[in-house]
């Protein structure tokens, strides 16, 4: 089909059957290197497309088409945002059906290797791709943030500028100091393929010595410990408790603000991800 011909003739270097690297001291616990013939969707049995969701004043509508999100046959999942004609937004969110704890007296580390694109900034105003967690409680009724979510990365409006965030506790304030949550920015390159993980250290028995990393391609940029939250309880749900993995890109919303006309010239706010994997030491 067109589409698929364009987005691809946009991305010559994609390479098929590119895995998850090796992480010396860790193992392998579970991956998707996004394998699948051009235009087809992510693996049903991994993955939840989302179609459902409206938050944060976010003005797309998410769905299962394949002009929003698609696997690209070399080895990758593609989220593409678009406008149509009338000016109604759509674009992908998929969610692990999966989830992970994090273990005792061991490291664990999500990861996931992403393209975000570098063509300029203007044209990507109101965009918001992502890649993070949330608490398996969330689908169990347990409202957010009381949750817990572990934003491993974020961008907004193109910049060459990445986030790493948590959130927690109560709405207003509380130990990650809602709705801003607690979050660390990063300098980022917006060229190339660079893979973005959380690492949530529990090997010491004191949880308060407990940590969770960001890193940017094996580089810390942000530690958070147990004894910055300084409440048991707020930690465990954070550190000690099983959390699903989430790929999207959002359009417009309290963070980046409203999209303009000159939004996605070009396919330029398109997201593509190689892998997705967790770790454990």
């Amino acid at each position: 089909m067109l589409f698929q011909s364009t987005l691809l003739s946009l991305l010559p270097c994609l390479v098929a059957g590119i895995t998850p690297p090796s992480i010396q001291g860790m193992s392998l616990v579970w991956s998707d290197d996004f394998e699948g013939a051009a235009g087809s969707s992510p693996n049903g049995d991994t993955w939840n497309i989302m179609d459902a969701i409206d938050t944060n004043n976010e003005v797309q509508s998410y769905t299962t088409s394949n002009n929003n999100l698609q696997i690209s046959g070399g080895g990758t999942i593609q989220f593409v945002p678009r406008k149509s004609a009338s000016g109604v937004w759509t674009s992908g969110r998929i969610e692990t059906k999966g989830s992970w704890t994090p273990e005792p007296g061991k490291i664990t580390t999500l990861s996931a290797s992403i393209l975000v694109g570098s063509n300029a900034a203007a044209n990507k105003q109101g965009v918001w791709p992502a890649f993070w967690a949330l608490g398996d409680a969330m689908r169990h009724g347990t409202q957010w943030p009381e949750a817990g979510e572990i934003d491993i990365f974020e961008q907004v409006n193109g910049l060459p500028i990445g986030y790493g965030t948590v959130h927690c506790g109560s709405t207003t304030g509380g130990p990650c100091l809602e709705p801003l949550g607690r979050a660390t920015p990063v300098a980022m390159p917006t060229d190339g393929f660079h893979t973005w993980s959380v690492k949530i250290d529990r090997t010491s028995d004191d949880w308060t010595a407990q940590t969770i990393t960001w890193q940017l391609d094996g580089n810390t940029f942000s530690t958070l410990t147990g004894a910055t939250i300084n409440d048991a309880p707020t930690w465990s749900v954070l550190a000690h408790s099983p959390l699903y993995m989430i790929l999207n890109v959002a359009v417009g919303g309290d963070w980046p603000g409203l999209p303009n006309d000159a939004t996605l010239d070009g396919y330029g706010a398109m997201m593509e991800v190689q892998w997705v994997a967790v770790y454990s030491s």
